[in-house]
C-alpha cells in the first residue's frame, strides 16, 4: 500500500515538473521560479493599492491618500533603480520596508463598516491569493534547488518589513503601540528559532501563532484586518518553517553568525538577555495586584516565583560558562588558523559537549518555569505582558536548542581508510587488468590526484586515518580483508571505539557492484557489513562507504535494506553517452574530485541538481540511519563537569535536572519525531544529508 501510494506521488510530481519544463523549453527554471515570486509582489501590491484606496474613500482622511501615493512613488523608484540601474539590492530593501508598512496601515486601519464595500473583499481575495502564490513560490523555489543557503539570523527582507510592520504601529496610543513593537520583536525572534531548527521551534510557533490571534489581538480592543496580518505572517514565517525540512546547512554552519561573533559583543549579549528575563519577572508581579483570585495568585507567585528566580541564576551562569569556553575555542582555533568549518572539532576537544549535554536539561527547567509563572500570572488584558512572555519563550528556546544541537552533534571521533586499485578495464574472466602502456602515465596522474584528494579530506576534517593503500596490480582478497578487519577494530586512544568509520574505494568493479580484485576474486557488500557486525558488537558506531566506481549503484539500493546496522553508502553514476563537444566523458575520480571539493570549500560553486550533469551522485543510508545518536557522557563525567562549572548551592536542582533527564519525559515525542525522520529518509531523502561529523553525503 504504502509503495503504491509512494509510486502514485512521485508519478505525480514527475508528470507535473514535466509539463512544466515542456511549457518553459526556451526559459530556465530557476527564471520561471523568479517570474512566481515577482507574481505574489504584484499581486500584494494590488491588494495593498486597493485596500488604502477603500480606506480613504471610506474615511476621506487626507493621511491616508498622502502616503498612498507616497508609497506608489517609493514602489516607483525602487523599480527604476532596479531595471535601469541594476541597483538590486536597495530597490528590494525600499519594496520590502513599504510592503511591511503599507501592511500594517492595512492592518490597523480597520473598520466594521468597510465589509460591506466590494472593492475591500477584492482586496481580502487578492491577499489570501498573494498568501498563496507566496507559498507556492516558496515551496517551488526550494524543491527545484533554487535557494542558496547562507548562514544568517535574519535576513534583511525579514528584518525590513518587521521594522515596517513596527512603524505602522506607532499610528495608535503609545501602550498599544509597544505592545505590538514587543510582538513584532517577538516574531523576530521565532524567525531566527525555526531557522537554527531549534529542537522547540514548532511548538513555540504554535504557541506564539494561538496566543496572539486568540488573546493578544482581542486585548487591544482594536479592529484589525485579519488578512493583512495572516498575510504578514505568512511572508515572513514562511521561508524559515519549509527550510525547517530543506535547509541542508549543518549545526555550526546555521549557528555560525553567532559563533564567530566578537568576544566583547558575545559578552554583552547577556545583558540584554538578563534586561528582558528581569521585565517579566517585573510585568509577572503586577498579577499580585489582582485581589479577585489572591488565595490563588499570592501562593501560586511565590512558589513559582522563587522557583523562577533560581532556575534564572542557574541559567545566566549557565550561558556565562559557555561563552567562556567558546571564548577558550576560539584562542585554540585561531591559534591554529583551522578553517570555520573545523570549529566544532575545536569545541569538541575543548570539552563542549559535555558542557551542552548538562546545561540543556538545566535550560528546559528555565524554560519550563517561564511556562508556569506566565500562566499562574496571566493577565489577559495587559498587551504588554503577553508581547514580553512570547519574546522570552523563543529566546529560551533559542538558548535550549543551541545547547540541544551542539551536545547531539559535537564530540564524535572519525577514522578513515583509502583503497585505490587503478584498473579501468576486465578481462573476459573478471580479473582486473593493468591499462595499457600509453596511458599509464595519464593513469598515474589521475590516480595520484584520487589519493591527493581523500588525503584532504581526510586532514580537513580532523579524520584519523588508518592508511591509503595504492595497488596498480590489485590487492588479493586476504590481504584486504586483513587490512579491513583491522581497520573497523580500531579504537581511540581513550579505550571507546570511534563514532564513525570511513571507506574508500576506487577501482573496478563489477555489475553487481562487487570490487574487482587480484586473482579474480570479488569482494561483496555483505562481507563488510558482516565483519562490521563482527568488530563492532553492541557499540552503536556508524560505517560510511564511499565509492568511486563505475558500478555503485547496486550497493546504494542494497544498503536500503539493512535494518539493525548504522550503514551509509555514497557512489555516483556515470553517464554512458555524452555529448563531447559539451563535455568531455567522465572517468574514474572525477567525483572524487567534486565531492571533495563540496565538502572542504565552502566557497564552492557545485550544483548536485544542475541539469546535463556527466556525474551524478547517489546515496542510500540503512533503515535505522536517523536513530542514530552519540554516546552521553558517564555519570562521574557529568559529576566532575557540575564541580568545575556550577557553584555548590546549585547541586541540588543540577542533580534533580540530570535525574529527570534521564526519565525522558519526551519519550512520546522521540518516538514520533523518530518515525518521520524514517518516513522523511525513505520518501524524500534530502538533496545533501549532514553526516554530523562535518562532511556531507550528496545526490542529484
Amino acid at each position: 500500500m504504502c509503495r503504491s501510494l509512494r509510486y502514485c506521488v512521485s508519478h505525480c510530481l514527475y508528470a507535473a515538473m514535466t509539463r512544466l519544463e515542456e511549457a518553459n523549453k526556451d526559459v530556465s527554471m530557476h527564471s520561471s521560479v523568479r517570474y512566481l515570486g515577482f507574481l505574489a509582489s504584484l499581486n500584494l501590491m494590488v491588494a495593498l493599492c486597493m485596500g488604502l484606496y477603500v480606506r480613504w474613500e471610506k474615511t476621506a482622511d487626507t493621511i491616508i491618500l498622502v502616503i498612498f501615493i507616497l508609497g506608489l512613488f517609493v514602489l516607483g523608484i525602487a523599480s527604476i533603480l532596479y531595471y535601469y540601474f541594476s541597483m538590486e539590492a536597495a530597490s528590494l530593501s525600499l519594496s520590502h520596508l513599504w510592503f511591511g508598512f503599507l501592511l500594517g496601515l492595512l492592518c490597523f486601519l480597520n473598520n466594521p463598516s468597510f465589509k460591506s464595500d466590494v472593492k475591500e473583499e477584492a482586496t481580502k481575495y487578492l491577499l489570501l491569493t498573494s498568501i498563496i502564490i507566496r507559498t507556492l513560490w516558496a515551496l517551488v523555489e526550494r524543491v527545484c534547488g533554487c535557494v542558496r543557503y547562507r548562514p544568517a539570523l535574519l535576513t534583511s527582507a525579514e528584518f525590513l518589513e518587521l521594522v515596517g510592520f513596527a512603524i505602522a504601529s506607532t499610528a495608535m496610543l503609545l501602550e498599544k503601540s509597544m505592545s505590538i513593537i514587543l510582538l513584532v520583536a517577538s516574531l523576530a525572534v521565532l524567525i531566527i528559532d525555526l531557522r537554527m531548527k531549534s529542537f522547540l521551534a514548532v511548538p513555540n510557533l504554535v504557541t506564539f501563532t494561538v496566543l496572539s490571534s486568540i488573546l493578544f489581538f482581542p486585548s487591544l480592543n482594536i479592529p484589525t484586518n485579519p488578512f493583512a496580518l495572516a498575510c504578514f505572517f505568512s511572508r515572513l514565517i514562511c521561508d524559515p518553517l519549509l527550510d525547517v525540512y530543506f535547509s541542508g546547512l549543518s549545526v555550526t554552519e546555521r549557528w555560525l553568525p553567532f559563533l564567530n561573533r566578537g568576544r566583547l559583543c558575545r559578552r554583552l549579549s547577556i545583558l540584554p538577555l538578563g534586561l528582558v528575563e528581569i521585565t517579566f519577572f517585573i510585568l509577572s508581579a503586577f498579577k499580585l495586584g489582582d485581589l479577585h483570585l489572591w488565595y490563588f495568585v499570592i501562593p501560586g507567585f511565590s512558589i513559582f516565583g522563587i522557583f523562577w528566580l533560581v532556575c534564572h541564576v542557574i541559567f545566566i551562569i549557565t550561558v556565562w560558562g559557555f561563552h567562556t569556553k567558546l571564548n577558550d575555542c576560539h584562542n585554540v582555533y585561531y591559534t591554529q588558523r583551522t578553517d570555520s568549518r573545523n570549529l566544532d572539532r575545536v569545541m569538541a576537544s575543548k570539552g563542549m559537549r559535555h558542557f551542552c549535554l548538562i546545561s540543556e536539561r538545566l535550560v528546559f527547567f528555565s524554560l519550563l518555569s517561564t511556562a508556569i509563572l506566565g500562566a499562574v500570572s496571566w493577565q489577559p488584558t495587559n498587551g504588554i505582558f503577553m508581547s514580553v512572555f512570547l519574546v522570552v519563550l523563543p529566546l529560551e528556546s533559542l538558548t535550549h536548542g543551541l545547547f540541544h544541537e551542539l551536545g547531539n552533534c559535537l564530540g564524535g571521533t572519525c577514522v578513515g581508510y583509502a583503497v585505490v586499485i587503478p584498473t579501468n578495464y576486465c578481462s573476459p574472466d573478471g580479473q582486473p587488468t593493468l591499462l595499457p602502456p600509453e596511458h599509464v602515465q595519464e593513469l598515474n596522474l589521475r590516480s595520484t590526484g584520487m589519493l591527493s584528494s581523500i588525503q584532504r579530506f581526510f586532514a580537513y576534517h580532523m579524520i584519523e586515518t588508518y592508511g591509503c593503500d595504492y595497488s596498480t596490480s590489485g590487492l588479493s582478497s586476504d590481504t584486504l580483508q586483513t587490512k579491513l578487519k583491522s581497520f573497523l577494530e580500531l579504537r581511540t586512544a581513550d579505550g571507546p571505539r570511534h563514532d564513525t568509520y570511513v571507506i574508500y574505494y576506487s577501482g573496478h568493479s563489477h555489475s553487481s557492484g562487487e570490487w574487482a580484485l587480484a586473482g579474480g576474486e570479488t569482494l561483496q557488500l555483505e562481507s563488510i557489513l558482516d565483519w562490521w557486525t563482527e568488530k563492532n558488537g553492541t557499540f552503536c558506531s556508524r560505517l560510511i562507504i564511499v565509492l568511486d566506481t563505475e558500478n555503485a549503484l547496486p550497493w546504494v539500493k542494497d544498503v536500503k535494506k539493512v535494518c539493525d546496522l548504522f550503514v551509509a553508502v555514497q557512489g555516483a553514476g556515470l553517464a554512458k553517452v555524452v555529448n563531447v563537444e559539451e563535455a568531455d566523458p567522465p572517468q574514474l575520480g572525477d567525483f572524487t574530485a567534486e565531492w571533495v571539493e563540496y565538502n572542504c570549500n565552502p566557497d564552492n560553486n557545485i550544483r548536485w541538481a544542475e541539469k546535463g550533469r556527466t556525474i551524478t551522485p547517489v546515496y542510500g543510508v540503512s533503515k535505522r540511519w536517523s536513530d542514530y545518536t552519540l554516546h552521553l557522557p558517564t555519570e562521574s563525567d557529568v559529576a566532575k563537569h557540575w564541580m568545575t562549572n556550577f557553584p555548590r548551592v546549585t547541586y541540588p536542582l543540577v542533580h534533580l535536572a540530570n535525574w529527570c533527564g534521564g526519565l525522558q519525559i519526551f519519550w512520546a515525542c522521540t518516538f514520533c519525531l523518530r518515525c518521520f525522520r524514517r518516513l522523511k529518509l525513505s520518501w524524500f531523502p534530502p538533496t545533501v544529508l549532514d553526516t554530523g561529523a562535518g562532511f556531507k553525503l550528496v545526490k542529484s
